[in-house]
């Protein structure tokens, strides 16, 4: 590093100070699809090229470097859109090594991406990669992406809220190196009956999962859908409960890169007609 480069933690808790104080500026000028100056934090997707978004996709048709997340991004995407760029996988890197190489890329008038996987707003440690360019005089932004919760309920050809069945989406993960015991709310939210559960980066801990969900006295035939690779080409979809469903997936080898989904809406069963296109919809609900 050279020797204008500071501490990244100490960037991170000074821009925390100054959230304090009142939102950034730019919150008010500027919107989601709007183009930004500096780099962009993009959304890939969950894994199929086409389901980059458009604003994604022109970026990184426009970029001289990308970098980005290695192998949770399909290596299809980086050869459709990343060919002409030079590539740079982020993984084993630390902010300390990351932050330089973006900003002294960007600073020499190359065109920069900081390509993450599914949608940076969740689970992708953004903030702090942003926090460290901007303390570095570098502007960023974010460009979302379809995460691969969307991606699963598409497979699985349902909703995530269903009428009379689940009317709130709980995007979580569970208890390991990064949430303490106390952290984990999976079993709260599964108890609440009408939640759909999205459990992020826990194939490795489906059994763990479940058997806890045992030993709070939930229902064993709650249904539950563990989606591995949601849109790539080894997708791969495992339906069970709560009782079975790790049996199922250690069967199949899977210890990472699926979505596992817990609700009724993995079956689609027992959901009642909305009001949307009913009575409420041609002005004759009752009062």
């Amino acid at each position: 590093m050279t020797d204008r480069d500071g501490d990244p933690q100490d960037a991170i808790d000074a821009q925390g100070e100054r959230r304090r104080d009142g939102l950034d500026d730019r919150v008010f000028e500027r919107s989601a699809g709007d183009d930004g100056e500096g780099i962009p934090f993009v959304g890939a997707g969950p894994g199929d090229p086409r389901l980059l978004t458009v604003a994604g996709k022109d970026l990184l048709e426009a970029a001289d470097l990308v970098v980005h997340a290695g192998s949770l991004v399909n290596s299809e995407l980086l050869e459709a859109y990343c060919a002409h760029a030079e590539l740079v996988n982020s993984v084993g890197k630390d902010l300390e090594e990351l932050i330089p190489l973006m900003r002294d890329a960007y600073e020499d008038g190359r065109t920069v991406v900081r390509l993450h996987s599914g949608d940076p707003a969740i689970y992708g440690a953004a903030l702090e990669q942003m926090d460290a360019l901007e303390s570095e005089g570098v502007p960023t932004y974010v460009v979302p992406g379809v995460t691969s919760a969307f991606a699963a309920s598409a497979t699985l050809r349902t909703q995530l809220t269903l009428n009379e069945v689940a009317n709130h989406v709980a995007f979580t993960r569970p208890q390991g190196k990064t949430l303490s015991a106390d952290e984990d709310h999976i079993s709260e939210f599964v108890g609440m009956g009408d939640v759909t559960t999205c459990i992020y980066l826990g194939t490795h801990a489906v059994r763990e999962t479940m058997d806890r969900l045992l030993e709070d006295d939930h229902d064993p035939e709650t249904p539950v859908a563990v989606i591995y690779h949601a849109s790539w080409p080894d997708e791969d979809v495992i339906v069970g409960t709560i009782g079975d469903i790790a049996d199922r997936v250690e069967e199949a080898g899977y210890r990472a890169s699926a979505l596992v989904v817990v609700g009724d809406v993995v079956t689609g069963a027992g959901y009642e007609r909305s009001y949307l296109y009913g009575d409420w919809a041609s002005g004759n609900a009752p009062d």
